[in-house]
């Protein structure tokens, strides 16, 4: 089998955020000819599907700027430095949500978008669920809502579900659930 993978020869920072950053690399690829890659440096994230005891799903609606629209989403964040994932899905379904969960399984972890970025998002199904209070970050306005978890496989293919890691972590959870 030949080798795809591609040599770095230089990269460059040109710019570094409070959230993510952006370096531009020049590769060696396969073939021994040179080209550009533009990378999205950032965090490694959680997503958690979370499920009452009466097979709800907790998801936040909360208005995303790039795309200038209020979506329906699973609960998520990223990692701090040195946070471990578990941590970190313990972290921010309370902080979204307000629950907590008494079981907390890592189902699965993908890449969101590897043509341009390195997220690494960890998805977890809790269950278990206590409820609490929300306490979500300064800048941010989630709104909860609890939609039976057909409901909510049915709201991914009409469309009202349009975000991608809510879409795998509810079609991993229905998957791993119906078992």
């Amino acid at each position: 089998m030949k080798d795809l993978r591609e040599k770095t020869l230089s990269s460059k920072r040109v710019y570094e955020g409070r959230i993510l950053n952006l370096r531009v690399d020049q590769v060696l690829l396969p073939n021994g000819k040179e080209s550009g890659r533009e990378v999205v440096e950032f965090s490694e994230a959680v997503t958690i599907v979370a499920v009452t005891e009466d097979k709800k799903v907790l998801l936040v609606t909360q208005y995303r700027y790039p795309v200038s629209e209020v979506l329906l989403e699973a609960p998520a964040g990223k990692m701090d430095p040195r946070e471990n994932p578990v941590a970190c899905a313990r972290r921010e379904l309370q902080e979204e949500t307000g629950y907590t969960a008494g079981s907390l399984e890592k189902i699965c972890e993908f890449y969101t978008t590897p043509g341009f970025t390195n997220e690494l998002m960890h998805v977890f199904l809790a269950r278990d669920l206590t409820p609490g209070e929300q306490s979500p970050d300064e800048d941010e306005f989630v709104q909860v809502e609890a939609v039976p978890l057909q409901d909510a496989i049915a709201m991914i293919y009409n469309g009202k579900i349009r975000d991608g890691k809510t879409i795998a972590g509810l079609l991993a959870a229905y998957n791993m659930l119906k078992e």
